[in-house]
């Protein structure tokens, strides 16, 4: 049976003879696995998804806007090539993946890519890694939340004949006044997720199987009317079009990192999340290309570049009935909304591990007694966001969300390195294979991603990270709860 426990003051926390190093402060992998309860329960928290759950978690935080409203886009790039811009961006995050597996086995914290950072290369550059996925876990949701209420639409003209007025259905860029259903999902996201863990882990397991099952109809619905002549030429835009379809096709990917961010509720951390973590990342890969190949294959790339409901029309023209493309927008729907669900919850995990260590308000890292989750962060999370997805559009975040989640996951990826350098007693059930070729390979292929993210996406980049330097130079450098442990 798992207790609760007191957390033992920081400096009892700190093994003999590792003391923290008077140039970045650095916090050893020990200090937080005690603190954050990873081997017991985790600070308040409860374990409560298996196995099955977390790759239903996985699978609810990627599988959702990048490939029902984001193929256009990618495929617009890339033309019928846009299979290998999907295969590109799997192999960036595979190699990711394994990095990931690593330190999610070694320290199964809910930190994730921010908890890897703070433990290898120290708190500055930690603070800049969640100062990043702000953008991963938080921007992306109002993205997420503008292609739900898309379908919204969809699905309401599908069945009844009917959509929502512009003004009440999109943000001014598009031509409306307000996005009330992308702020909706969010809403309800919210709720869900302050009743608790297992509430909304089982309802990401049920939607997740119902997205997967959509995707599969829809193959197999698009490839009764497959062409092969529609794939012709393949490379239509060369290989600078997969490039850029790869940056826009790696919006799919991100979010199976989200695994990590369980890592103080999951049971069995240290040889669920590698397990997990790897599933998701094939699963959803070979779905995603099926997709692409039997979409392109039907109606050729013309024909789906720039539709955002793509999916619909492809149904709808192959069967000759709007029946079929409802049923894919009502699947988009349910998948979209697991994805809301999904990301908000790795993001108000991010920031509680972020507040445990001083950087940012306490409120984030309060934990209520009867729900065992951070309603306060959780509300908090749910206002802040639903503002951009009330009043932006999707294509507004896209490229800075890729270009911030690429720059975490070139850190990660030399944490890998760092960690078995520093600590290496520090292990977990899963070590990376090739080591250390790949993550030395994903760094590679992540910093080819962001470059084809373009100039003017770098500029955003650069002025976001200085706004994160200026955050932590005025708030957390004096607040952390490290820099209090020193001695004077």
């Amino acid at each position: 049976m798992l207790h609760q426990r007191r957390d033992p003051p920081v400096s009892a926390l700190r093994p003999p003879n590792r003391s923290i190093p008077s140039g970045p402060r650095v916090k050893n992998p020990h200090q937080l696995i005690a603190e954050s309860g990873a081997d017991l329960e985790g600070h308040g928290l409860k374990r409560t998804m298996g196995l099955f759950q977390l790759v239903c978690f996985g699978v609810g935080a990627v599988v959702g806007t990048g490939i029902f409203v984001g193929l256009s886009d990618s495929v617009a790039e890339a033309g019928p090539a846009v299979v290998l811009s999907f295969v590109l961006a799997a192999i960036t995050c595979v190699f990711t993946a394994f990095s990931f597996a690593e330190l999610g086995s070694a320290i199964p914290v809910s930190g994730s890519s921010y908890s890897f950072a703070y433990a290898t290369f120290g708190e500055r550059v930690a603070f800049l890694v969640g100062w990043c996925l702000l953008l991963e876990y938080g921007v992306s949701v109002s993205a997420v939340a503008v292609g739900w209420s898309q379908y919204v639409n969809e699905l309401l003209d599908s069945l009844f004949g009917v959509q929502l007025p512009a003004v009440l259905s999109a943000g001014p860029g598009d031509g409306g006044l307000i996005n009330l259903p992308a702020v909706l999902v969010i809403m309800m996201a919210a709720v869900l997720l302050v009743r608790g863990v297992r509430e909304s882990a089982g309802a990401t397991a049920a939607m997740a199987v119902l997205k997967i099952g959509v995707l599969a109809l829809f193959c197999a619905i698009a490839f009764t009317a497959y062409q092969h002549e529609n794939l012709t030429p393949f490379v239509a835009h060369g290989a600078g079009g997969i490039t850029a379809g790869a940056s826009l096709a790696f919006f799919s990917y991100i979010g199976f990192d989200a695994i990590t961010t369980a890592g103080e509720e999951v049971k069995n951390p240290r040889r669920n999340i590698p397990i997990a973590i790897m599933v998701c990342i094939g699963l959803v890969t070979l779905l995603y290309c099926a997709v692409a190949l039997a979409a392109i294959g039907a109606l050729g790339p013309r024909d789906v570049a720039d539709k955002p409901a793509a999916l619909s029309i492809v149904v709808d023209q192959v069967t000759g009935s709007a029946v079929g493309g409802a049923v894919i927008a009502f699947g988009a729907v349910v998948a979209i909304a697991s994805v809301v669900l999904a990301v908000m919850y790795g993001q108000t995990r991010i920031l509680m591990s972020m507040s445990r260590d001083g950087l940012i308000p306490r409120v984030f890292e309060r934990v209520s007694p009867r729900t065992s989750t951070p309603v306060a962060n959780t509300w908090i999370v749910a206002a802040v966001f639903a503002v951009p997805a009330a009043f932006s559009s999707l294509d507004v975040v896209v490229n800075l969300t890729t270009i911030g989640t690429l720059g975490t996951m070139v850190v990660v990826n030399l944490a890998v390195i760092m960690l078995r350098r520093r600590n290496p007693e520090v292990r977990g059930s899963f070590r990376v294979p090739l080591y250390p070729l790949s993550p030395l390979l994903g760094v590679v292929f992540c910093l080819y991603l962001m470059y084809g993210t373009g100039w003017a996406t770098w500029v955003q980049f650069a002025v976001f990270l200085l706004v994160g330097v200026g955050m932590y130079a005025g708030y957390g450098r004096s607040r952390s709860r490290l820099a209090a442990a020193e001695p004077r």
